[in-house]
């Protein structure tokens, strides 16, 4: 190459680092600030004495191995490598990161390869000259074209912050996907523990109902009671029995659900046979800060991250507003034969810089500046809705189990003085001091308050789920978190 041409390139790739450098439009993101509420409760909210508010949440191990049952910790094992949805959002992920790349990409200069080869027949009378023969020859070509925006305003930078913000975006909705997850096995795991629970409740009943048919039949035979009295019982027998089909069926409901979550069809996996006695509900669950729970929980960090690339299609859109600038160079290498075609006599260059500036596009461009200014209030919109859904969710959880603690004491009582009930109408009944329907309404209230005692403690470990959940536990392994 000549002096000459060194020269050139020298002083474009100057021009090149020189206006590389020059200004960003647009306007920088902020992080919104966080907020300054120092808890959850409404004034009048009572507290619940599980929920323990703390400037830096920290659970022990992912966070379902607060409750307790081993079994579930090899279920959400199984979950997190094979559920589909979680697969989905991590190949979302990906997505992501390849198309920030490709955007990336667009910035650095951008060289192609070319190259021909082709036989032409050259009419020799077109050029004005007659009686020649006209000869048919073979041309071979080859180079190569470079071409480089300076982005001279930043709008291709801008561009890259955009796209690198929605990677951002799916990675949080990627680690809402595995908490969410984490939260249903959790969730159905204790449905199928209740369920269980509750068919051996009504099997327990159905168990009692029939010993007080036994009493009566004793009466009768006796001849203390008229062959009518068992009526009632059985009524009460039949009526207890009904129970039994819905509960098998909401239980295989259950368990199927479960095997889904897993990502497993109903006949591949079969579920555990989970129980509530194999829950043992954590004593305190630490609960961050309104503050600290904005930089943690995954549905805000991706509100906050639409914002980012918002805000930061702003600058792409303002760009345009501006001159742009591309350094563009080519190299050819022609020749009638290949063996020439390297020679310097076959060689022929080009090096230039275009300048493209909009003139007048009938408002599109400002129009669409605008329409990105108002898709970013949006998206603030968005980000401030969905801070306050989350905090309402960890509000409503709290109350939750402030009731739930209330209730249990409650249902507690109420089984201790139903049982206390049925046991003196039984011991009437047996000394002839009182009807048989005495025993029968007894036994139907407790069989009632025995239920909502079940009800009432499953509930309460469903709620700790829930506030596990809302407050963006952490979900992963402690090997995936020092990663």
């Amino acid at each position: 190459m000549s002096w000459r041409t060194k020269s050139t390139a020298a002083a474009v790739a100057a021009l090149a680092g020189g206006l590389a450098a020059c200004t960003t439009v647009g306007p920088n993101f902020e992080r919104p600030a966080a907020p300054a509420a120092g808890g959850y409760a409404m004034s009048g909210d009572r507290a619940p004495a599980v929920a323990v508010l703390t400037p830096d949440q920290r659970v022990a191990g992912p966070w379902w191995r607060a409750l307790g049952d081993p079994q579930l910790d090899e279920v959400m094992t199984l979950a997190l490598a094979g559920n589909q949805t979680v697969a989905e959002a991590d190949a979302n992920l990906a997505k992501a990161r390849d198309q920030a790349a490709a955007v990336a990409g667009s910035l650095k200069p951008q060289v192609d390869a070319k190259g021909s080869a082709q036989r032409e027949r050259i009419n020799i009378a077109s050029f004005g000259f007659t009686g020649f023969p006209n000869p048919t020859i073979n041309l071979y070509s080859i180079g190569g074209d470079v071409s480089y925006d300076l982005d001279l305003f930043g709008g291709g930078r801008r561009g890259v912050e955009a796209a690198r913000a929605r990677v951002d975006l799916q990675g949080e909705r990627a680690d809402a996907a595995y908490l969410t997850l984490t939260g249903n096995v959790a969730m159905q795991a204790l449905r199928i523990a209740l369920l269980r629970e509750q068919i051996a409740t009504v099997q327990a009943i159905v168990a009692d109902d029939q010993r007080n048919i036994d009493i009566v039949r004793k009466a009768e035979a006796a001849g203390g009671e008229p062959a009518s009295a068992t009526v009632g019982g059985r009524a009460q027998l039949a009526a207890d029995l009904a129970l039994l089909p819905p509960l098998n069926q909401q239980l295989a409901e259950a368990r199927h659900a479960l095997a889904a979550l897993v990502g497993r069809a109903p006949a591949e996996w079969s579920a555990p046979d989970f129980t509530l006695a194999g829950f043992t509900a954590p004593a305190t669950v630490p609960v961050s800060l309104p503050s600290e729970l904005v930089r943690r929980r995954p549905d805000i960090l991706a509100a906050e991250a639409d914002l980012h690339a918002a805000t930061a299609e702003i600058g792409v859109a303002t760009a345009k507003l501006y001159p742009d600038v591309r350094l563009t160079a080519d190299l050819t290498l022609s020749a009638l034969s290949p063996e020439k075609m390297f020679s310097w006599d076959s060689t022929g260059y080009t090096l230039g810089a275009g300048v493209t500036a909009p003139i007048f596009h009938g408002g599109t461009l400002k129009a669409n500046k605008r329409a990105a200014q108002d898709e970013a209030r949006a998206s603030l919109a968005r980000y401030r809705q969905t801070v306050l859904a989350a905090f309402t969710q960890v509000s409503d959880v709290l109350s939750a189990l402030a009731n739930d603690d209330e209730r249990l004491k409650a249902v507690a009582l109420a089984e201790a003085t139903a049982e206390s009930n049925l046991k003196d109408a039984r011991s009437n009944y047996a000394l002839g001091g009182g009807p048989f329907v005495d025993i029968v309404t007894a036994q139907r209230r407790l069989n009632t308050v025995r239920r909502d005692r079940i009800d009432a403690e499953a509930q309460r470990t469903f709620d700790i789920v829930k506030l596990f959940t809302a407050t963006a536990a952490d979900w992963r392994t402690e090997q995936a978190a020092a990663h």
